[in-house]
């Protein structure tokens, strides 16, 4: 990508941008959250859009001069309806977190309880960490894994916490999680006391737009967040994606489900946002298109099988896993039974590699969050680049050399530079025009 003012205008900036640019093309990302947005997705998210307030709906707005906001707008709702089978798409919220706050907003009044997976086995902050706001205003009520070796959540004893505490919304979800959720169990569950069943899939999306992974609103999900970044490849934003009919969202519904999308759009706006960052939504239609072609399907299967063969790998030279491998992007490496070196350790080592991933606790971990005794890795971005499961062996070689420092950092970033420049990322480097 070029730039032509932005060197003359503030060159401070754009040395930075500039050396980020030369980090992401030179380095090897295994964050399993993270991916490379498409020169298209990029262009979209520097258009003139950036200028526009548009509080409001497509045809419901407060400002004027909104015909290409309210085209723009319509487009990303009509191609997230399109590629996840919902009957309502809200395509505003600003992130993920805001995105589930926005539907426990909806739903819920201070005080009600939603039972969510518990933050040590894979849950995420937002599914009612203490720290959390969400935490403050309501109830959370945790399930767990039955198994950490195989995963399987323990539903029977989810069933019947559902049953003891009444959960207005039954949550399915994980940041953390290497495998496969059985969605239809938790849809019976909420069937039987008359709670939402959602899901947050900011994770996977991209998976289940490839169609790789099931969709939770084809199980029976009333709702279904997302951010639209991650492995649908799109600019950081989110979605939420429902069931039911939308009304207008001025006037104040009955708290039905039928109802459900109405409220949403009410609580997003003017509930917990106020203008939507519309070059945002311009670059969340672009790569909603993207994820709509027969090469997204293809990429999202190779995210698996690459996240597969990596874990396999791992676990061949000895590494614990927590759930012995993975069904989907990403992958939980117990650093501290495999190589006796804590989260923290590993990042930073395999950092000054050229390798990226995070510190990660593992269930119950024993360890403090900042110093955990594993870390999280996964496909999604080394697979933009093209990368297959040959690679996916030597990556893991990589790690678990320096790991058990077997290798020097200073030879292995040679040898990651050599791979990464050999597959580029899909926007390339930026160049001064």
């Amino acid at each position: 990508m070029k730039y032509s003012v932005l060197p003359i205008s503030d060159p401070e900036v754009y040395e930075m941008v500039k050396g980020e640019s030369i980090r992401e093309s030179e380095g090897l990302e295994l964050i399993p959250s993270e991916n490379y947005v498409s020169e298209a997705v990029l262009e979209a998210l520097g258009t003139l859009f950036t200028n526009k307030y548009a509080e409001g709906t497509p045809g419901r707005r407060y400002y004027g001069g909104q015909t290409y906001t309210d085209q723009i707008e319509s487009l990303a709702i009509n191609r997230a309806k399109a590629l996840f089978g919902a009957d309502h798409a809200n395509v505003q919220p600003l992130s993920g977190a805001a995105a589930n706050l926005c539907v426990y907003s909806a739903w819920l009044d201070v005080g009600d309880t939603v039972l969510a997976m518990d933050l040590g086995h894979g849950g995420h902050l937002t599914h009612g960490a203490p720290v959390t706001f969400a935490a403050k205003a309501f109830n959370f009520i945790r399930y767990k894994m039955k198994d950490i070796h195989t995963g399987e959540i323990d539903y029977d004893h989810l069933e019947a916490l559902a049953l003891e505490h009444k959960p207005k919304i039954i949550l399915a979800g994980f940041s953390a999680y290497p495998r496969d959720l059985d969605y239809k169990r938790f849809v019976a569950i909420a069937e039987k006391i008359g709670a939402v069943a959602m899901a947050d899939m900011a994770h996977i999306a991209g998976l289940i737009a490839a169609g790789v992974l099931a969709n939770p609103l084809k199980a029976g999900f009333h709702v279904m967040t997302t951010t639209t970044h991650k492995t649908l490849r799109g600019p950081r934003g989110a979605m939420i994606l429902s069931r039911g009919i939308a009304g207008n969202p001025l006037k104040a519904p009955e708290k039905t489900l039928a109802n459900l999308p109405t409220l949403i759009d009410r609580a997003v706006f003017p509930g917990l946002q106020g203008g939507p960052h519309m070059h945002q939504i311009a670059a969340i239609a672009v790569a909603l298109k993207e994820a709509s072609t027969p090469a997204f399907q293809q990429y999202g299967a190779d995210v698996v099988a690459n996240a597969k063969q990596l874990a396999a790998r791992l676990m061949e030279k000895g590494c614990e896993l927590v759930t012995n491998g993975t069904s989907n992007h990403l992958i939980m490496l117990n650093t501290m039974a495999s190589f006796g070196k804590n989260g923290a350790e590993i990042q930073e080592l395999l950092e000054s590699a050229g390798i990226t991933l995070n510190k990660n606790a593992v269930p119950d971990d024993p360890l403090p969050p900042f110093k955990p005794s594993g870390v999280r890795l996964g496909t999604p971005a080394a697979t933009s680049r093209g990368l297959k499961a040959a690679h996916m062996d030597q990556i893991a070689d990589w790690i678990v050399a320096l790991a058990r420092q077997e290798a020097a950092p200073e030879d292995v970033r040679k040898l990651v530079r050599q791979m990464c420049l050999a597959h580029p990322t899909p926007s390339g480097l930026v160049e001064r025009g």
